[in-house]
């Protein structure tokens, strides 16, 4: 994406130092900062504490994961074994995302097809670059789908004002290029489209507020950040056209896993009759799984991401504690949205229903 006239990305390699970088979506948007990832605690590291954060980005830095612990086990006695190690360590960092398992198991492949150290690192950096590669043409193609979606309503609407509500981070910054569920948002918006977003803050991290907020001020789409609870008013009130979300795991049956809130606002979208759409590459699908209420896991995070809460104050960034001291929390950090709820998949291959055999229709090799 373009940043203040710059071509950026989320993650990249810079080769003369072998040396990944990501950009720390913590510090944003007060402070733009990049990290360097040499070693695969960092990896981990990046990925827990959410440098790295959003389906297909966590599967890419994996995959670069991948690269590095290939880089640092060439001298191994066993540099294969100790490769396989540090792939199991890294798909644990996470347990809710499939793309994780899913970019690092893909390179892991190639590893094994490659026969010596040097080749086993080649190989591994090749096929890292060409996930992201994939992965940013993917959202490409689904923004280039959705878009229609969007250009559909505002005929409807005889050319007025679309107002699509999104929940979460799923834009270029969760991505490589373009996004999940802003790619459609930003490709209507350079088909000229009058639209605007509803921006969830998205708490406990306020990946919304923070991120979206900032991603679609750079690219000057109409917006405004609301409280989480504010959209069930919004849809009552004829004031949200239609839901657009990402998603973090999906199953082949319909079921979808996203950011904690995302299954209240489709019930929301369809006690109002609204569409409610989610957006993915299809390698955030779990071809395995059937019922996600009962199978997908739940990420539990650290308490202290909902007592406190970060800002901008005086000039400077700093955490500020917002319940009693004394009082426990609870951090959930997805949550499912049965099948039933969903109006379609906006796909690389096109808009399907949430229903499996519309699903394995697009995608018929599965």
């Amino acid at each position: 994406m373009i940043i203040d006239g710059k071509q950026i990305r989320p993650i990249w390699l810079d080769e003369d130092r072998f040396t990944v970088k990501v950009i720390d979506q913590r510090q944003l948007p007060h402070r733009f900062v990049v990290a360097d990832l040499t070693t695969v605690d960092q990896v981990i590291h990046a990925i827990r504490e959410m440098f790295v954060r959003g389906a297909p980005l966590i599967g890419v830095t994996g995959a670069y994961g991948v690269m590095i612990a290939a880089q640092n086990g060439k001298s191994a006695s066993n540099q294969v074994g100790f490769i396989i190690q540090e792939c199991e360590r890294i798909k644990a960092a996470r347990p809710t995302a499939v793309n994780l398992a899913w970019g690092v198991d893909r390179v892991l492949e190639r590893v094994h097809a490659a026969s010596s150290p040097a080749a086993r690192i080649d190989a591994a950096r090749a096929e890292a670059a060409v996930i992201a590669e994939e992965e940013a043409e993917n959202c490409r193609l689904i923004g280039v789908h959705g878009a229609g979606l969007i250009e559909a309503v505002s005929r409807r609407k005889n050319g007025s004002t679309v107002n699509v509500l999104t929940h979460c981070n799923a834009g270029w910054l969760a991505c490589i290029e373009y996004g999940t569920a802003t790619a459609p948002i930003y490709e209507a918006f350079n088909r000229g489209v009058d639209l605007h977003v509803w921006v969830d803050e998205t708490r406990p991290l306020n990946q919304g507020a923070r991120l979206t907020a900032w991603e679609l001020g750079k690219h000057g789409v109409p917006h405004t950040v609301i409280t989480d609870n504010a959209g069930g008013h919004l849809m009552q009130h004829d004031r949200v056209d239609m839901v657009i979300v990402g998603t973090d795991r999906t199953t082949h049956t319909g079921d979808v896993a996203n950011k904690i809130g995302t299954y209240l606002k489709a019930l929301a979208a369809w006690d109002n009759n609204i569409p409610f759409y989610v957006a993915l590459p299809s390698s955030t699908f779990d071809w395995t799984m059937t019922d996600g209420v009962k199978e997908i896991p739940i990420e539990a995070r650290n308490p202290d991401e909902v007592r406190y809460i970060q800002g901008l104050a005086n000039g400077r960034v700093t955490q500020v504690l917002v319940p009693p001291e004394s009082s426990p929390a609870a951090d959930f950090a997805f949550d499912v949205t049965p099948a039933r709820l969903v109006t379609g998949f906006i796909t690389e291959r096109g808009v399907c229903s949430a229903s499996e055999p519309e699903i394995h229709g697009l995608f018929p090799e599965r």
